[in-house]
């Protein structure tokens, strides 16, 4: 029934896990002998810089206030940005098979808005399209069968795609590398391969590894500490979310690592700005959808204030929510908490879960909202990240 239940997950999932993307997983399937991708082709991006393509998306917000007081914020995207930032997308692909064509999708471009776009106000933004495994090949894994994906080929692409990008348009600047589950996989993969200890490591402002577990060990991933303060450049940050209220169960496949003598790290993006350790409660800078997650969160959004009406794509609740990082047994996770008052107009509870059936997969936890949940914060953090770089 549980993998009756995972398979029905992955089928609605429009932000999935990367974790049944594991080296066992991808060995089940010969690596495919296709032809590499030409990065230098526009088509194979998402996002280019200087163009009208899947980031240039309206990213107006409305702030509501606990009062139920509401203001809106625009969105102005950078005209000559100092830095840049490398984003990897997480499993979106309704594509049939084991990994995706290279053809841009709704889904690939929904996404893009929900967790790269904002960041167009801070830095020149990269997102290449990569053949991913697919949301197909991951429901075969979770259903216990073996999986059609080719893991290999799909990190191939990443590594093609950072390798085009450093030699064509890089020219010495400072990178962030940003990815999210199975984006975030291939990011890990692209730190140990193509970063940690070699030339390019100079030029990582950050690297944000998000909804995934990343293993650490000593406060490192290889040679890349965790962020332990806002102005720190060259450092990683990481974590995977869940309510304070349903901690990961047993059986989660997030806040844990299998790697011997390593756990996964947590960093908390707005307990550094806060001047906090991330074990320190701090308030998040969230940026809601104001549209929910369709089949995958089992329901639209709840009202976000009495009588509100929300026209804009995004919503941001100041106060309402917080977290902090957390160790409890094998697992080490962000533990977000809804700051609720049934006295004010305001709502009391955010969307995020995963339901299939009417019932929380509580084992996926906040998964589907881990880069909304500290959009602010993380788009504040780079800036106080980018200008230590540039001051080192």
């Amino acid at each position: 029934m549980a993998k009756i239940l995972a398979g029905r997950a992955l089928a609605a999932l429009g932000l999935t896990a990367g974790l049944a993307l594991t080296t066992v997983a991808c060995a089940q399937a010969p690596v495919a002998s296709t032809a590499p991708n030409d990065y230098g082709k526009t088509e194979n991006w998402l996002c280019l810089p200087g163009r009208q393509d899947a980031c240039a998306v309206d990213q107006t917000t409305t702030i509501v206030q606990a009062d139920g007081k509401t203001s809106t914020e625009a969105f102005r995207p950078a005209t000559d940005a100092a830095y840049d930032c490398f984003y990897i997308y997480p499993t979106v692909s309704t594509d049939p098979g084991g990994n995706s064509d290279m053809v841009i999708d709704a889904a690939e471009r929904r996404v893009v808005e929900q967790q790269l776009a904002r960041f167009g106000s801070r830095c020149r933004v990269f997102a290449p399209m990569y053949r991913q495994v697919t949301l197909a090949a991951l429901r075969a894994v979770m259903m216990g069968q073996p999986s059609p994906g080719n893991g290999a080929l799909a990190y191939g692409d990443v590594r093609d795609a950072w390798r085009w990008y450093l030699a064509n348009e890089n020219k010495g600047r400072g990178v962030v590398l940003m990815g999210h589950s199975q984006g975030a996989r291939m990011l890990l993969d692209l730190l140990k391969n193509e970063i940690d200890g070699k030339p390019a490591q100079k030029q990582m402002i950050s690297a944000y590894v998000l909804g995934m577990n990343t293993p650490v060990a000593d406060g490192k991933f290889g040679s890349i500490p965790l962020c332990v303060k806002a102005d720190q450049a060259g450092c990683l940050v990481t974590y995977v979310s869940f309510r304070e209220t349903s901690p990961p169960p047993a059986n989660s496949r997030f806040g844990k690592t299998d790697d011997q003598g390593r756990r996964a790290g947590c960093v908390n993006p707005a307990a550094l700005l806060a001047g906090k350790a991330s074990t320190e409660p701090a308030v998040l800078h969230s940026y809601l959808s104001s549209k929910g997650f369709g089949a995958v969160s089992g329901q639209p959004p709840k009202p976000f204030a009495k009588d509100l009406t929300v026209s804009t794509p995004f919503v941001s609740l100041p106060g309402l929510i917080s977290a902090r990082c957390v160790s409890e047994g094998d697992f080490t996770y962000l533990a977000v908490k809804v700051n609720a008052d049934p006295a004010d107009p305001r709502a009391d509870e955010i969307t995020g879960d995963v339901v299939v059936g009417g019932g929380v997969l509580k084992d996926w936890g906040l998964h589907l909202i881990d880069v909304n949940l500290q959009m602010g914060d993380l788009n504040a953090l780079v800036d106080r990240q980018a200008k230590a770089y540039a001051g080192r």
